[in-house]
């Protein structure tokens, strides 16, 4: 072997020491994804279809698929057992830049900047190749850390959020409301909505909180009310 053919060997040698690496510490996860978010209610006769429709895409590669479970139709007489006032209110501050007048269910939103019902056959994987893969600041998780690296923040500013979420499907048996009587599936329920802090640009580091009750964790850097600009899972 030539000493140029030395060097490019090993050049190619660290290089995928470099990746096994970051394999090991989790950080290749850090592939650009499409995040698709479906607000759905357990207490909406309308949202079965667009539950089923989201977990035909949990699995697939370069996507996040997260069911928020929102409050505003528990007065129909069930009470959403995964509903939270702050996915209510996500949802409701997606609402004016999509062009709404208010909140509906079913709702998916892909990359917080585009939206669709949800319901019908394929209308979910439509919507996601029609909007591709975010384009945003390099984002990591890894040993406690969140690293976000250098990039333009629109307006100066982003939410740095933390997702738990339950991953897989569950289902849930409804004993009242529009679903009486039937066994809904929730794929990859969403069960705490934190805001960690804010991006303006500038490459930083954030502790990653620990969490001990077994759900997965899914870090989103957005535009307040609008598109997300970085998705990682770990």
């Amino acid at each position: 072997m030539t000493g140029s053919k030395a060097k490019s060997g090993a050049m190619r040698l660290g290089a995928g020491a470099v990746l096994l690496a970051l394999a090991a510490t989790g950080t290749a996860s850090a592939q650009p994804l499409t995040v698709v978010e479906l607000f759905t209610s357990q207490g909406c006769s309308s949202c079965p279809p667009a539950n089923a429709n989201l977990i035909k895409v949990k699995d697939r590669s370069g996507v996040l698929a997260l069911s928020f479970n929102v409050t505003y139709w528990d007065y129909l007489g069930w009470k959403d057992i995964f509903g939270r006032e702050e996915f209510t209110q996500r949802q409701v501050n997606y609402e004016p830049a999509l062009g709404r007048s208010g909140p509906f269910t079913p709702q998916v939103v892909v990359n917080g900047d585009a939206d669709a019902v949800g319901a019908r056959p394929g209308e979910i994987e439509g919507l996601i190749a029609s909007s591709g893969r975010i384009k945003g600041p390099s984002l990591s998780l890894a040993n406690g850390k969140i690293a976000i690296g250098a990039g333009k923040a629109p307006a100066g500013r982003a939410d740095v959020w933390l997702v738990r979420y339950r991953q897989g499907v569950i289902e849930v048996p409804v004993a009242r409301g529009e679903n009486t009587g039937r066994t809904l599936p929730h794929a990859n329920v969403v069960h705490a909505l934190t805001k960690l802090g804010s991006w303006s640009g500038e490459a930083i580091t954030l502790p990653l909180p620990a969490d001990s009750g077994g759900l997965s964790t899914a870090v989103l850097v957005q535009s307040p009310g609008g598109p997300i600009l970085a998705a990682a899972t770990n």
